[in-house]
């Protein structure tokens, strides 16, 4: 059975006549009669009485109309459904980002991405990099930017890097001065308190590492936030914090750079390797690209944004 059979059969029995139906559809008659003739035989039962100038439906016919007319409203639904979602008029795309990003990049990729394709539902999944390719392995989000690189990735995520973050010291505005206004060095944090994030948030584990090869053990002033209460505790005195020069930049805090080579972490965007992302995803990726491109560059040392 075809849709194509389907449709001529809508078309004899709305139009009583074969010619016309042939018309309507922009066939040939004997095509169209042919293509019935085909289906009778497949269903084992003639669809229509055929009398000279009168043409009737067979009670196999009376019973295969709503169902035809059903089908062929579905199929057009579909086809419908599919060219919104391929024009990207509909859809949905499920981004995972750590909250350090969802803090600065992701709101105005997503506003950006918005704007474009208003139709396009956007859900955002905020976690540790290990925690969020563990969901894109899984099939729960589309793309997720991490922090690379990753023990144990995997081969089933393919990643591309995004961006080198520089990260910074943010300080209360009317915090002392740190020991070299223009920049600091990781040997600087000895001793002084941290405004430290949650166990399991990806920037906790760079500074401690950055810490530890400095040759010492971060001191915590006060633990366990996320991005948005860590600047909190920064600007409440609580402590200095190490964030990307992106959140810097937004912050209103006292800014300080790290001397050379600096602190750095680098940022992909990855997809499982073995499914190919949705348009609606390779936009938004292109998209990220774009916003990166535009915020490259940020606040000078110890400057106050």
């Amino acid at each position: 059975m075809q849709l194509q059979q389907l449709r001529y059969v809508v078309a004899v029995a709305d139009t009583r006549h074969f010619t016309r139906a042939a018309q309507r559809e922009h066939v040939a008659q004997p095509s169209l009669s042919q293509q019935i003739r085909s289906l009778e035989r497949e269903l084992g039962a003639e669809l229509f009485h055929r009398a000279r100038g009168h043409i009737s439906l067979t009670d196999a016919g009376e019973a295969l109309l709503p169902l035809a007319r059903r089908i062929l409203a579905d199929t057009e639904t579909a086809r419908r459904e599919v060219q919104e979602v391929a024009q990207l008029r509909r859809g949905r795309v499920r981004l995972g980002a750590p909250p350090s990003l969802c803090a600065g990049l992701v709101p105005d990729v997503l506003r950006a991405f918005h704007d474009r394709y208003p139709g396009v539902e956007l859900m955002v999944h905020e976690d540790g990099s290990q925690d969020l390719v563990r969901a894109l392995a899984a099939g729960e989000l589309d793309l997720a930017l991490i922090i690379t690189p990753l023990p144990g990735q995997g081969p089933v995520l393919a990643a591309a890097e995004l961006l080198s973050e520089e990260l910074v010291v943010v300080a209360a505005p009317d915090a002392p001065p740190l020991p070299r206004r223009d920049r600091i060095r990781v040997e600087d944090l000895r001793g002084r308190p941290l405004a430290m994030f949650r166990r399991g948030y990806d920037l906790r584990e760079l500074t401690v590492a950055a810490c530890r090869d400095a040759g010492f053990e971060p001191v915590f002033g006060v633990e366990g936030g996320e991005m948005d209460a860590v600047l909190g505790f920064v600007r409440a005195g609580l402590g200095l914090a190490v964030v990307p020069r992106m959140v810097a930049a937004r912050s209103g805090l006292r800014v300080t750079r790290f001397a050379p080579p600096g602190l750095h972490r680098t940022v992909a965007v990855a997809h499982r390797g073995d499914v190919s992302p949705t348009r609606a995803a390779r936009e938004l990726q292109r998209i990220l690209t774009e916003r990166v491109a535009l915020e490259d560059g940020g606040p000078g040392p110890d400057s106050r944004p």
